[in-house]
């Protein structure tokens, strides 16, 4: 099994044990975003810090968005962008941190998501500046990278990465306002290749798919509660979405044909979004990963769900 796909595994576990957040208004950036920085030794000061460990992908992400790679010297085993993540010390997965290897590394601060309720506590105790960030959300992933930046010395080029995305991202909500909202279902995980279309992962009312279709003027085909449902072909077909977004990271890496993967949602047909020829396939690979990539994702999603507004003057269409 390939990096990527245990990684949307641990992603769709993750979000179904703790992502459960309060849905996000077109003003997004005004709620709080629940980020959090604790700090035993001074993380915050005026002093850079230069030896980083990451405890995931999308801050991983994050520190080189805010060009602070290089300062990196610890990463999991899921990082894999950058491609100098590729190069950094693996201190182990997602959920089990090596923490011999972290001691090892002698890391001047420690970022981790609120997720990482064991590791904050056990590296708190031994003394570790400690950043906790929320990329549960999308308030929580903009607060994340200016909290990281205040911490780094990088508090303009962070001020400057999020100013970008909520421009962005009211561009975006400009050219949707008013227009019909399209229901829509996303898929985060399947049982790829088998031919059909059993246990299915889908995006519920709560989180981070689920805020970008609000802010795109966009419908959620799922009305329950369940955060991260598991739904079959049957459950599909009466929730007869209009779009369907089949996340499917390292297609190509894993030898999958496209047109296979369009040609199992044949499996049920009657479904508008199957009979109009409204399935769309996401294969780049930050599609699992709520980091500062998430804004072209919304982008992506923004050209599909309204094929007739000419987006060309904010970002290339594909699909």
């Amino acid at each position: 099994m390939s990096r990527k796909l245990i990684l949307g595994a641990v992603v769709v576990v993750a979000f179904a044990v703790s992502f459960m957040v309060k849905k996000t208004l077109h003003n997004a950036g005004s709620r709080n975003p629940g980020s959090v920085i604790s700090s035993q030794k001074g993380a915050g000061s005026e002093i850079p810090h230069k030896r980083i460990i990451s405890l995931a992908p999308s801050i991983t992400e994050t520190l080189y968005a805010l060009g602070l790679i290089d300062r990196v010297v610890g990463v999991t085993r899921y990082c894999d962008y950058p491609p100098e993540a590729l190069t950094k010390t693996e201190i182990g997965g997602y959920y089990d941190p090596n923490y011999e290897a972290i001691v090892a590394l002698e890391p001047d601060l420690i970022i981790m998501l609120a997720e990482h309720e064991e590791p904050r506590e056990r590296l708190a105790n031994l003394g570790y500046n400690i950043i906790v960030v929320n990329h549960k959300s999308i308030p929580g992933i903009l607060r994340s990278i200016e909290l990281t930046g205040e911490a780094c010395g990088a508090a303009q080029k962070a001020k400057s990465i999020t100013q970008d995305i909520r421009a962005r991202m009211e561009r975006i909500r400009e050219k949707t306002e008013g227009l019909p909202s399209p229901r829509v279902m996303i898929s985060i995980g399947r049982n790829m290749g088998s031919g059909t279309l059993k246990d299915v992962y889908i995006s519920g009312k709560e989180g981070f798919y689920d805020e970008m279709l609000e802010l795109l003027g966009a419908e959620n085909a799922y009305a329950g509660g369940v955060a991260f449902p598991v739904v079959s072909g049957e459950g599909i077909i009466r929730m007869n979405p209009e779009v369907i977004i089949d996340m499917v990271p390292d297609m190509e890496q894993n030898g999958w044909d496209p047109e296979m993967v369009y040609r199992e949602w044949d499996a049920v047909s009657q479904v508008h979004a199957v009979k109009n020829r409204r399935v769309h396939v996401f294969d780049e690979d930050y599609v699992v990963v709520p980091g500062p990539r998430f804004i072209s994702i919304m982008e992506k999603m923004a050209g599909v769900l309204y094929p007739n507004v000419d987006w060309s003057e904010l970002f290339p269409i594909q699909d």
